[in-house]
């Protein structure tokens, strides 16, 4: 049970939190797992995905029928913590926001000390190119008659306040929350999950058909996902030397593997 991997479930979907424990199951494992986290405040973007990978039911299951893994019922592993544990966690958080404000302001330069590390020479060469464009936009100005928008030069001050980068900590994930118990809420067979009414794959003969082929497939070695991005159910793929070889597997309504 100690080196299974955590296999997070929510609402009967299959997620997979830790980096590490993605890298075990894509490296050791062949299992591909689908990256599905976004930025909070840029939910409907989806070019820079991250954790968590959700798993596909065929994934899931194969993981915890070979003893690799364990399901942990995720929402129920969160129970109501007790005032001390609740108010350690508040004094953390205060311990953690000075933390930041402590960090803000020494990444955070005076105007003066900004100016003071851009060289006068640099200065200078920045004014020169300035007073160019500006030259240039009034021998322009001369030949036509609509004005033409000519921009002011630019404030060394303002610009490297603007510039300035700042530092941002992420804190702990909430597994780490002390009143987490994972332990009372893991299921480390199949029925057992069904059982607890967090898992109900494979609920018919369809499902059994598809887990079958699934199985089989990673069974002779090929590294296995799902396909929904290539409009199939199933993705494998087997990399031998230099050729890769792609199969697609589709289930049809009558229950026959197609590829």
């Amino acid at each position: 049970m100690k080196d299974r991997i955590p296999i997070r479930i929510a609402n009967k979907r299959a997620y997979v939190w830790d980096v590490d424990d993605l890298v075990r199951i894509r490296s050791e494992h062949h299992l591909c797992g689908l990256l599905v986290g976004t930025l909070p405040h840029l939910s409907q973007q989806n070019v820079f995905l991250g954790v968590p990978a959700q798993l596909i039911p065929e994934e899931a299951m194969l993981l915890v029928e070979q003893q690799l893994a364990v399901f942990i019922d995720d929402p129920n592993a969160y129970p109501e913590p007790s005032l001390s544990q609740f108010e350690r966690w508040n004094e953390q958080q205060i311990q953690y926001l000075k933390r930041q404000k402590t960090i803000l302001e020494s990444d955070l330069k005076p105007p003066q000390l900004a100016q003071r590390a851009m060289s006068e020479e640099a200065i200078q060469k920045r004014k020169q190119r300035e007073l160019k464009r500006q030259q240039k936009a009034q021998e322009l100005r001369q030949n036509v008659e609509q004005p033409i928008f000519v921009p002011s030069v630019e404030d060394p001050e303002r610009s490297s306040v603007s510039s300035s980068q700042y530092t941002i900590s992420v804190s702990a994930p909430s597994s780490s929350l002390s009143w987490y118990t994972p332990s009372s809420h893991s299921y480390s067979t199949i029925e057992a999950a069904r059982q607890g009414g967090i898992w109900d794959f494979p609920s018919d003969l369809r499902d059994r058909a598809r887990y079958g082929v699934f199985k089989d497939l990673w069974e002779q070695g090929y590294f296995m996902g799902g396909g929904i991005r290539f409009g199939a159910i199933i993705w494998c793929t087997q990399v031998i030397l230099s050729d890769t070889t792609r199969i697609f597997v589709r289930l049809s309504s009558n229950h026959r593997p197609m590829q």
